[in-house]
């Protein structure tokens, strides 16, 4: 069910000494959806999941998940983590990791095929210890679906990654939410986000900044991306006052211009010819940029 509110938090604050990691904080993650959390350092992503996941109490504030404490074995049993720092036994071989997992929830995947599914196969036999730390990433990966979660936890878990193995978890996650689990999505690849969110939350400095879908985190910024042929100079449209910046690159002009509109009304009038004019939306990171700014302005 779309409606279904699967994890919350409901006003939370989380101090660490005189550091309000979150501060009046409060979440929905629904069910059917990949909610990307977005932050710089220290904006309290990590903290949020944490919380939820019942690793910490909040000072102050509700922590539900499946309309439970997060501490209760039914509501666990329902989910899959995969955390930034992660310390297994380096001794135990890849298939062991994962069997000792699936051996947690009453319906998991066959291990087979949780490493079919995130391309872990290869590495069954591996000690842990003598992965990588991109291919240890991977077997995380593995170890968090591989109990068929409701609800998926993954803080940066594409770091250390290649683009290769970047693009099969994409992909992963992706057929993970058509098959109906949900995705709490932590990460500093905007394009991630951009690439696999149905809603974004932004926080900073324990607050959320902005929500919504990515486009309409792009609408935030005004700003619009210009190119096109032309005739005329750029030193004379750096001076157009809707004009942020222009560039000439291998004969084409490229504009930043705070009114998209505004500019090429002006470039018609101008009389100069023009040819190729593309117009493209700001995209997440600078809207993500922006926010961010105004806060610690």
């Amino acid at each position: 069910m779309k409606n279904e509110c699967l994890a919350e938090l409901s006003e939370t604050t989380k101090r660490f000494g005189q550091l309000a990691a979150l501060d009046g904080f409060s979440l929905q993650v629904w069910a059917g959806e990949l909610l990307a959390l977005l932050g710089p350092n220290g904006a309290g992503k990590s903290t949020a999941i944490s919380l939820m996941l019942g690793l910490q109490p909040p000072d102050s504030g509700t922590a539900k998940l499946f309309g439970e404490s997060p501490s209760m074995l039914t509501a666990r049993r329902n989910i899959g983590v995969m955390m930034q720092e992660v310390a297994l036994s380096p001794e135990l071989r890849v298939r062991e990791h994962i069997e000792l997992v699936a051996s947690y929830y009453p319906n998991p995947l066959a291990p087979d095929a949780a490493m079919q599914m995130t391309n872990t196969t290869p590495l069954a036999k591996r000690p842990y210890g003598k992965l990588s730390a991109g291919q240890k990433r991977q077997v995380q990966f593995a170890m968090a679906v591989v109990g068929q979660p409701k609800l998926l936890f993954l803080d940066e878990p594409t770091v250390g990654l290649d683009i290769q193995a970047r693009t099969i978890m994409w992909a992963t996650l992706r057929q993970l939410i058509r098959g109906g689990c949900s995705i709490v999505l932590t990460t500093h690849y905007l394009e991630e986000a951009e690439a696999l969110a149905d809603r974004v939350v932004v926080l900073a400095k324990g607050r959320t900044i902005a929500s919504g879908s990515v486009h309409e985190m792009r609408s935030l910024v005004s700003r619009k991306h210009i190119t096109c042929t032309t005739s005329l100079a750029p030193e004379l449209v750096a001076t157009w006052p809707e004009v942020q910046s222009v560039n000439l690159d291998r004969g084409r002009l490229q504009v930043t211009a705070s009114n998209a509109d505004i500019f090429v009304k002006r470039l018609v009038t101008t009389g100069a010819t023009f040819e190729g004019l593309e117009v493209r939306s700001a995209g997440l990171a600078e809207a993500f940029t922006e926010l961010t700014q105004e806060v610690n302005a």
